[in-house]
């Protein structure tokens, strides 16, 4: 691993409007052919927005402690990007959930259901401490699968949906972008070396068992994939195998490291290389630019 000069960069907020299912409409198993990969993003988008508003939550329960006006600019911008993340999340949640992902509809929820209520009373189970060091451990996780998704060319050739891809695309990127807010203020508000480390290892050794029965449970509730059971093993056995989970719980375990901190991964000329290709600008736009909400409107 490579130590760098901790240099925080400014976290813009951007507002994107996604096309999912337009003007094609997506397939039941949007990464082609492949339905345990389907399953796990679907999985991955389903908590995203109700992780997202935790995350928020975790951090604005500090708010009045946070003294430094650089991090407090960062982090209005963590929660602008968060916020966004959510809101398109949940537009493609509602496709999944139509489309018959039982794991994604079992997160679709309102924010006055007792599946929220629940999510508040273990939030109010743990000190406001150990939920930002949730948040902070969190944020690493989504951080080292950003940088896979956006470093690995076998990812990026996936024949996955289009528009799903630009979505992840862009989330990865802004994940990159604010990978070491909710840390800076774990740390800022005095949260200890040996609380973070702490629930990282809770969370680390929990990830496996809870992504794999997650995963495993919602292929086996979709009717369109038991008909499927062994394309469905030997598709497991490849995901588990393959360029998104392998040796990803090593990249994970840095940041058990006393003294970690989430720059210490230099990513700054990846992000730079995607906000040039995702976005670029009005004379030069990337993937993704008509999707952007600008000053002149949507484009």
């Amino acid at each position: 691993m490579t130590t760098v000069e901790k240099t925080h960069q400014a976290v813009p907020v951007r507002r994107v409007r996604f096309r999912f299912g337009d003007p094609k409409p997506m397939n039941h198993f949007f990464v082609e052919n492949d339905i345990v990969l389907s399953h796990f993003v679907a999985f991955l988008t389903a908590v995203f927005p109700p992780g997202e508003e935790s995350f928020i939550r975790s951090v604005r329960a500090f708010s009045d402690e946070i003294t430094d006006p650089e991090l407090k600019k960062r982090v209005a911008g963590f929660i602008g990007q968060e916020s966004v993340h959510g809101q398109e999340h949940r537009r493609l949640n509602e496709q999944l959930a139509d489309l018959g992902y039982p794991i994604v509809r079992l997160c679709l929820f309102d924010k006055d259901s007792r599946r929220q209520r629940f999510v508040h009373w273990l939030e109010n189970r743990v000190s406001p401490y150990t939920h930002l060091a949730w948040t902070a451990a969190a944020e690493h996780y989504t951080a080292t699968l950003a940088k896979r998704v956006l470093s690995s060319d076998e990812i990026q050739a996936l024949p996955n949906d289009p528009e799903i891809r630009h979505l992840l695309n862009w989330h990865a990127i802004e994940e990159s972008e604010h990978r070491d807010v909710a840390f800076d203020v774990y740390q800022a508000v005095g949260g200890t070396e040996e609380g973070r480390i702490r629930v990282m290892r809770h969370m680390y050794y929990a990830t496996i068992p809870v992504v794999a029965a997650a995963v495993t449970a919602s292929v086996v509730t979709d009717p369109r994939a038991v008909i499927h059971p062994f394309k469905a093993l030997r598709q497991a056995y490849n995901l588990a195998r393959g360029p998104i989970v392998r040796g990803l719980m090593k990249e994970i375990k840095v940041y058990m490291r006393p003294g970690f901190h989430p720059l210490d991964i230099d990513t700054s000329d990846l992000e730079a290389e995607w906000r040039e290709r995702l976005f670029g600008d009005e004379e030069n736009p990337g993937e993704i630019y008509d999707r952007l909400h600008t000053g002149k409107g949507r484009k």
